[in-house]
């Protein structure tokens, strides 16, 4: 008689969670057709050595198999990093690693690093000056830092607009912002290319998710066609924001 438990209810939703989530992974990495060819082989692979029970042609897939794996590695790497990376910096995670560590090394929000930001972008945001500023959290970003132009200065409104300057040599990069200085600016981002990003957004916000989807850092962007205030973060946008929104969020997300 077929007995079933509890831990076969959760043996069967882990699998169903696991399997749904791998969807929709591959389904955003363009990958889906893939997976989709990888489930078929293997669903002809078991069919063939289980049901029809053909040993030369079971034989010769089961090699195919053993090979495949490695070769699903390989062909996944980066949806594999960007799986395992996801689950390391989930915020429960983060919460988990936080208990555990010194409450000495706790790094709080600093107002007068987060206020000549939001400036800034405020000043830039009425005259129509593009912008992207990382802000680097848990995640480094020197490979970033190395793409542009360091600065290593702090964190200074008058500078953060002199660098977006529309005739400044740097601004059509980004500004990397680490440590409560300004580490870099000219960089150059990874470009994101979800379908889900509404075409009016342009390739300033392309970066910014791009960095977002990368890292846990946070990509603050002013639009130069419209002004708008944008936060690309955890590879989702907040759009329009106001001064006071741009404030919130930078204060809640940067208290670690």
């Amino acid at each position: 008689m077929f007995n079933f438990g509890i831990k076969d209810f959760i043996d069967i939703f882990c699998v169903a969670l696991m399997l749904y989530y791998i969807y929709r992974l591959m389904k955003e990495s363009r990958s889906l057709n893939v997976f989709i060819g990888i489930l078929i082989f293997i669903i002809m692979w078991l069919f063939v050595s289980q049901v029809l029970e053909m040993r030369l042609l079971g034989s010769i897939m089961d090699k195919l198999v053993s090979v495949g794996v490695i070769a699903i590695i390989i062909l996944f790497q980066e949806e594999i990093r960007k799986f395992l990376y996801n689950l390391g910096t989930h915020h429960k995670v983060k919460s988990i690693v936080r208990l555990f560590s010194s409450g000495d090394k706790k790094d709080k929000v600093d107002m007068e690093s987060i206020m000549p930001i939001v400036m800034a972008c405020m000043n830039m945001s009425k005259g129509k000056v593009g912008a992207l500023i990382v802000i680097e959290r848990l995640t480094p970003l020197d490979d970033i830092v190395e793409t542009g132009d360091v600065i290593d200065a702090n964190i200074n409104q008058r500078l953060i607009e002199n660098i977006f300057f529309k005739n400044s040599p740097l601004h059509d990069g980004a500004m990397v912002i680490s440590k409560k200085r300004i580490r870099a600016a000219g960089c150059i981002l990874p470009v994101s290319h979800n379908f889900d990003i509404p075409k009016e957004l342009g390739l300033r916000h392309r970066a910014a998710m791009g960095i977002s989807q990368d890292s846990d850092a946070i990509a603050v962007v002013v639009s130069e066609e419209t002004g708008r205030i944008s936060v690309a973060l955890r590879g989702q946008f907040h759009l329009r924001l106001s001064a006071e929104q741009l404030e919130s969020i930078l204060t809640r997300e940067l208290d670690l």
